[in-house]
């Protein structure tokens, strides 16, 4: 029996593991469509050999084959929940060491890097109906679209007030609806900002728009009942910083955060996984997180949405809309 066939049995034991490995090679031996021992042990449900496998012989949590489908989404799609959880749990344990270790470096480089700064500078459209806005890195790469629209009607019914990146003013127009005392839109982006003023954006009810990187226009920008955050260009690490400011953003523990929650969109176990982290981060800033699910349109998959699009950049089935408030 091989390597990978043997890690594929429900009863393997540690025993029989440690005399399967010849060398070091053997551990990383992949079948033909890139599987690793990991996934094999995944699908069997054999949480003892999936442990061994990550603690002792250090197969990433993270590890996935050719076809980008991880070791966890294996065991999810098996049934195998246990299997499944300590996978997750894995995965936050792991990247929550690598937040501390980042952490502890910080300061010690000199400049500090602008990650979005290319996209702030490159050229980005709106289509000709108005349903999209394309460019960014690439410029087929969907920045913002139309079947996000439902959405952020679920979270303009949640939230008011300040919004950090403009996009197709989806969610805006819906905060409009509720006719606000207060609405503070940050928008980086040139092209995007010069679109707001075509269509009048400036001289709606109660409009302020703040033009700039909201690292930039953030201080002494007044407190809010509500806040959503939604930029291109900008991965976990900005938002955690943009985080950081929360706090003393929100009026008091009636107020509510949201974001676009597209962490790790194309992949449910990573998506599972970063949702969980992000709970953990927020509550050391003393904030609760809830995610309350809706369903993503299955039209999408059918009406041609992501025709012409060079990445997509959200694939599953639920859309897991955050509800973050203080927790006194």
């Amino acid at each position: 029996m091989d390597f990978l066939t043997a890690c594929g049995r429900e009863n393997l034991t540690i025993q029989e593991l440690k005399e399967l490995i010849i060398d070091e090679q053997t551990i990383w031996v992949l079948d033909e469509f890139g599987n690793t021992a990991l996934h094999y042990a995944c699908k069997a449900g054999n949480l003892d050999i999936v442990k061994a496998l990550i603690g002792t012989y250090k197969i990433p949590w993270n590890v996935v084959n050719n076809e980008l489908v991880s070791a966890g989404q294996i065991a999810k799609s098996a049934g195998h929940n246990e299997c499944y959880e300590y996978m997750v749990s894995e995965g936050c344990r792991a990247e929550f060491i690598l937040g501390v270790l980042a952490r502890s470096k910080v300061g010690e480089e000199k400049e500090e890097k602008i990650s979005n700064v290319d996209y702030l500078n490159s050229k980005i459209e709106y289509t000709e109906d108005g349903k999209n806005l394309k460019g960014g890195f690439d410029t087929s790469e969907g920045v913002m679209m139309e079947w996000e629209k439902g959405l952020m009607k679920k979270h303009a019914d949640i939230i008011e007030i300040l919004n950090v990146g403009f996009g197709l003013g989806l969610i805006d127009t819906f905060i409009q609806e509720s006719l606000p005392k207060r609405h503070t839109i940050i928008e980086a982006h040139p092209d995007v900002y010069n679109f707001m003023l075509k269509n009048g954006w400036d001289k709606k009810l109660n409009v302020e728009i703040k033009f700039g990187r909201w690292q930039d226009v953030i201080e002494d920008i007044g407190c809010f009942d509500g806040i959503f955050f939604d930029t291109f260009g900008e991965n976990y690490d900005d938002l955690k910083q943009f985080l950081d400011h929360v706090p003393n953003l929100l009026k008091d523990e009636n107020s509510v955060l949201s974001f676009f929650n597209g962490l790790a969109g194309t992949n449910s176990f990573f998506h599972d996984v970063y949702c969980r982290i992000l709970s953990m981060d927020l509550q050391e800033l003393g904030l609760s997180t809830e995610y309350i699910e809706e369903d993503v349109p299955k039209e999408i998959d059918e009406d041609g949405t992501w025709k012409n699009i060079s990445r997509r950049y959200f694939s599953l089935d639920k859309y897991r809309l955050p509800v973050c408030k203080l927790d006194y």
